[in-house]
């Protein structure tokens, strides 16, 4: 339905000097889509407050509404005074953005949407220079509409595409954006329930947290547990200012008003002086691979490491209450690397926490990243008995035209109920651990036998016996002619 108007969008851009790739489109386009959410969202409390008798409070002040500067209509046509050219751009560079960064101020509620309002505007910058290729996004944008959950949904939908498309562009796929399918088949597993927390401290654009909400969201909830699904649920941090924001429009686009992110380095927090009342229930994450965190931060960590999943994940390890789950993506070569600190934090793994699942993930599940990676699925507070690896196999090459799906994780996520063995699927006991090394490097000892190679002189014969077979086939038909 609404897709026209994105590819609308996007032939616009193509003309505009400040928006120079997907970073910029991805970024431009948020902040513009986001106060037109703004505004149905807007007309939506103004309906239930006069339904219940209550005064209307809005969101915004009435000369930075959408209605106010953006789309101002006469009728239903835009006011033929409406702002364009240098006028729109200097309304927002001198007015727009500076006032919408005020909102929040001191005193301001972070649990409000004004509070995420103040800190999205904080950190963008127009990059728009042409206020008549502007003029004829927000005319695009303004045909939107926020007004429906089906409508949402859709929106939500086009928006996480452009985030994709951003990730496959190269530079920043493994920093942005985790394959859906593979985090809905991580939530399947971990089955988060109402009155738990789930925290994602390198939260991105927040894929983990909406997709969290949305299977949280599709049971059937009393108005409490609405709430505290809005509220006390879904935590995040975030150290980059692009993906924040991201983060941020992204959940508010799925349903949560006022997402619990903070835009912070995870990794500056002590670890060793995690508290139980910051702890949560679940963890669903996909942290950075490679980077390098300064010595002091390293310092953070009873295993300093170079390398910032590590450190992550040793984050992630002491941030889980007792009995909490968690689903966490990592570079395959952390299940056999023989330096001192994968070593440890291997030994530290298995001897806190339950480590009963590895989800073995084929190249080119990450569009763009270029490297091979598991899911490591465990639980805190007791020590590993076994390990259910399962290897996934969709049976083909995958790639931009051919991204994982759904169906590809079906198997997975139906045989780890019982960790059953299988041809892709195999138990390794705590046993079989040295416990010298702690490699749990992914060998399927249940994968059916390769044929074994023919010599070259077997298949000349068989080259040589088709042709003679092809050669007579042809023969009997120029006879028959």
């Amino acid at each position: 339905m609404y897709e026209n108007a994105f590819t609308n969008i996007e032939k616009a851009l193509r003309a505009e000097a400040g928006i120079a790739n997907e970073l910029d489109y991805v970024e431009q386009i948020s902040w513009v889509l986001f106060l037109k959410y703004l505004h149905d969202l807007e007309a939506e409390r103004r309906d239930i407050a006069e339904l219940r008798g209550n005064a209307h409070s809005p969101i915004l002040p009435e000369e930075l509404s959408w209605d106010s500067w953006a789309y101002p209509e006469v009728g239903s046509q835009l006011d033929k005074n409406a702002l364009i050219g240098d006028d729109l751009i200097a309304f927002l560079d001198k007015t727009l953005f500076p006032e919408l960064a005020k909102l929040n101020g001191d005193g301001t509620d972070p649990a409000t949407i004004e509070y995420k309002i103040g800190e999205i505007f904080g950190e963008l910058r127009n990059k728009f220079r042409s206020g008549y290729i502007l003029r004829d996004v927000i005319e695009q944008i303004n045909l939107l509409k926020f007004n429906t959950q089906e409508a949402r949904h859709e929106l939500s939908e086009l928006y996480e595409t452009r985030i994709r498309r951003m990730g496959n562009s190269g530079k920043n796929a493994g920093e942005y954006y985790t394959p859906r399918p593979l985090i809905r088949a991580m939530i399947q597993v971990l089955d988060p329930k109402i009155g738990e927390t789930v925290y994602d401290g390198a939260v991105g654009s927040a894929g983990f947290l909406c997709e969290a909400y949305a299977h949280m969201r599709a049971k059937d909830l009393s108005a409490s547990d609405y709430e505290t699904l809005q509220k006390n649920t879904f935590y995040g941090q975030e150290k980059k200012a692009l993906p924040y924001i991201m983060g941020v429009i992204n959940m508010i686009l799925h349903g949560v008003e006022a997402p619990n992110l903070l835009h912070t380095n995870t990794l500056n927090e002590n670890a060793m002086g995690i508290q139980e009342r910051d702890r949560h229930d679940i963890i669903l994450a996909n942290p950075p691979f490679g980077g390098g965190e300064r010595k002091e931060v390293q310092q953070n960590f009873s295993i300093p490491s170079g390398e910032t999943a590590y450190l992550f994940l040793q984050h992630f390890i002491r941030k889980l209450r007792a009995g909490g789950r968690a689903a966490v993506v990592i570079k395959n070569t952390f299940l056999s690397n023989d330096d001192n600190a994968a070593t440890a934090l291997r030994k530290e793994l298995l001897n806190t926490c339950d480590l009963h699942t590895v989800l073995n993930c084929p190249q080119g599940t990450f569009q763009g990243a270029g490297v091979k990676t598991v899911v490591l699925f465990f639980e805190k507070g007791k020590a590993t008995k076994d390990i259910w690896y399962y290897d996934l196999q969709p049976g083909r090459s995958l790639g931009k035209t051919n991204p994982l799906n759904d169906d590809d994780l079906a198997e997975f996520v139906s045989l780890q109920k019982s960790r059953e063995e299988s041809e892709k699927s195999w138990l390794l006991g705590r046993t079989a651990v040295s416990e010298e090394t702690y490699d749990l490097t992914v060998s399927n000892p249940n994968a059916p036998e390769e044929e074994p190679l023919r010599a070259p002189e077997e298949i000349i014969e068989d080259m040589l016996a088709r042709d003679a077979e092809t050669a007579a086939i042809l023969q009997k038909i120029r006879g028959l002619l």
